[in-house]
């Protein structure tokens, strides 16, 4: 795997993972009423559904490019459609001025580790805009050829690192941040350069030939 891919997988990831979501939600109501220890097994469930997502999606794409480069095309081009897609969602907000976020009202009651790392776990293993990103988005930045399944697991490591640091600044740092990210300017600003960054990702992958 060349630096391009690689900057390029972490430029996007950055910025699915930095975008307002489940996971920000539920990290800003488990933090106030259970502490740092419960917000970061949330992270820790975060984590651990990503590995899942990813090896999953390895394993399925492995079996599509031994048995047809045809059909690895098609996925090719299904995951060009989803960036542009979501590109085109995204300007659209920004366009139009996304809400600014609403207060998250903490848990009613305190969270275990293990609770809290269920948690954490479930949002992610059982939300399909994860799923979609590991079957459509993801393979688009496997390199093809010896060497495909050991850059694919890093591309995981990596995005389960940039999530681990993003969620972990906002658990250290959670009114200061939350107020930031909450405001209107920067979620407009964040969803206009989301929305170039994927439909720029999403034609280049349209017009690749393996």
């Amino acid at each position: 795997m060349d630096w391009t891919q690689f900057l390029s997988f972490a430029l996007v990831t950055s910025l699915l993972v930095m975008s307002p979501g489940p996971n920000g939600v539920l990290v800003a109501k488990t933090v106030p009423t259970s502490g740092r220890a419960a917000g970061f097994a949330n992270v820790a469930g975060f984590v651990t559904a990503f590995y899942i997502h990813g090896t999953l999606s390895i394993l399925g794409i492995s079996v599509i490019l031994v048995q047809s480069a045809q059909a690895f095309m098609v996925v090719k081009l299904l995951g060009a459609a989803y960036l542009c897609w979501i590109g085109f969602k995204a300007l659209r907000d920004a366009w139009r001025g996304v809400q600014t976020v609403r207060e998250v009202t903490p848990a009613k009651r305190k969270r275990t580790l293990v609770m809290a790392y269920g948690e954490g776990f479930l949002t992610n293993v059982l939300n399909p805009k994860v799923s979609i990103f590991y079957l459509a988005a993801f393979p688009q930045f496997i390199p093809a050829g010896e060497g495909a399944v050991s850059s694919a697991f890093m591309l995981v490591c990596v995005h389960a690192a940039i999530n681990a640091i993003w969620f972990g600044a906002i658990i250290l740092l959670l009114a200061r941040l939350t107020r930031f990210a909450g405001s209107g300017r920067f979620q407009r600003a964040l969803k206009a350069t989301t929305g170039a960054v994927f439909i720029a990702f999403g034609l280049k992958l349209a017009t690749f030939r393996p």
